[in-house]
């Protein structure tokens, strides 16, 4: 059976890229469509408004989890609040891991992996607007996916992550977060391991407890903290806004976050993305978050995981896609203050 997608390395930078052929996209449906569908046809044809019949994982209303069976069906369909379902169109899926193929000068392997969709119920309530507890099932969701793919052979990384808005990538305006099991560690993840090791083998601390530290003392950047989550905008912020949010204590581990912290954690995205709604006028956004790979081990005890949240403010143009170098048209100084205000 073929592979729904490969993985290619580029031969100068090392990096891996997708190519994603089980979404089955032609060249003519890459030609610009500005054909909007109304808002309520959208509702009509989400795929989203009822319990999906291959739900693995489904949270009820009153918190309550289950796995669907035929005895709980009428319950879950009644109740369910948060569904974890497999993305219809996946970037990752059924395929030979950990075999590495030559095609000339260059390197694939097949796309092997897990592709999965948490859908929160209500249509038109983006996370922002939601209620701590709604936000909690959510994260809670996150964590048991999470811990459930991270031992499979195939995996090496496991991304979460939530696109909101059309600029931010997200084809179905119904909430929905997706998680990704990958066979490789991603580039941008890499960088940052790298980054984190090469601080802790020179300074012998953590570089993002140094940061949170330096942010909670001088407070410039600060938007918003709890007795375990801090929220700011970074000191080299790539885009105006951008914000993330840290655990307190270090932990190179998202999933082993426990319930009291889920609920801190909750507490702060709530605080964050209804900021961002106010006072941006709700923005397209994404979110993800960056931790260890799957399989830990002790060398990445330096890192420390966090969630970062990049609003659509602005476009990457030329300079921006031939450099690397984002600009932001606001400091993050000023941003923070005006998201303290709200």
């Amino acid at each position: 059976m073929r592979s729904v997608s490969e993985l290619r390395k580029d031969i100068v930078s090392g990096d891996w890229v997708v190519i994603a052929t089980g979404r089955k996209r032609r060249p003519h449906d890459f030609a610009v469509n500005k054909k909007h569908t109304s808002t309520k046809a959208q509702r009509v044809l989400c795929p989203f408004e009822k319990l999906h019949g291959e739900a693995s994982y489904v949270i009820l209303k009153n918190g309550e989890t289950h796995q669907p069976s035929a005895k709980n069906t009428l319950l879950l369909e009644k109740e369910w609040a948060v569904q974890v379902i497999p993305n219809k169109y996946p970037a990752f899926g059924h395929g030979r891991c950990a075999v590495v193929f030559n095609q000339g000068p260059y390197q694939l392997q097949d796309g092997a992996g897990f592709h999965d969709v948490v859908v929160t119920r209500e249509h038109d309530r983006p996370l922002a607007l939601m209620s701590v507890s709604n936000i909690f099932s959510v994260l809670y969701a996150y964590r048991h996916r999470y811990q459930q793919l991270k031992d499979d052979d195939c995996v090496k990384y496991v991304s979460i992550f939530h696109n909101h808005g059309a600029e931010a990538g997200a084809s179905i305006t119904h909430p929905h977060s997706q998680i990704v099991a990958i066979p490789v560690v991603p580039p941008e993840v890499e960088r940052s391991i790298k980054g984190s090791d090469r601080y802790f083998a020179k300074e012998k601390k953590c570089v993002h407890c140094v940061m949170i530290a330096f942010e909670l003392k001088e407070k410039k950047r600060l938007v918003y903290e709890n007795d375990d989550f801090v929220v700011f905008a970074p000191f080299a912020s790539r885009t105006a806004f951008e914000v993330r949010i840290f655990p307190k204590k270090h932990s190179p581990m998202f999933e082993a976050i426990h319930n009291d912290q889920i609920k801190s954690f909750a507490d702060t995205i709530k605080e964050a993305l209804s900021k961002l709604y106010t006072g941006l006028g709700n923005p397209s956004y994404n979110f993800f978050i960056h931790t260890s790979p799957a399989f830990y081990v002790k060398t990445f005890e330096h890192y420390h995981w966090h969630l970062e949240i990049i609003p659509k403010t602005a476009i990457w143009a030329g300079f921006e896609l031939g450099t690397d170098i984002n600009i932001s048209t606001i400091t993050p100084e000023a941003a923070a203050a005006f998201l303290r205000t709200l």
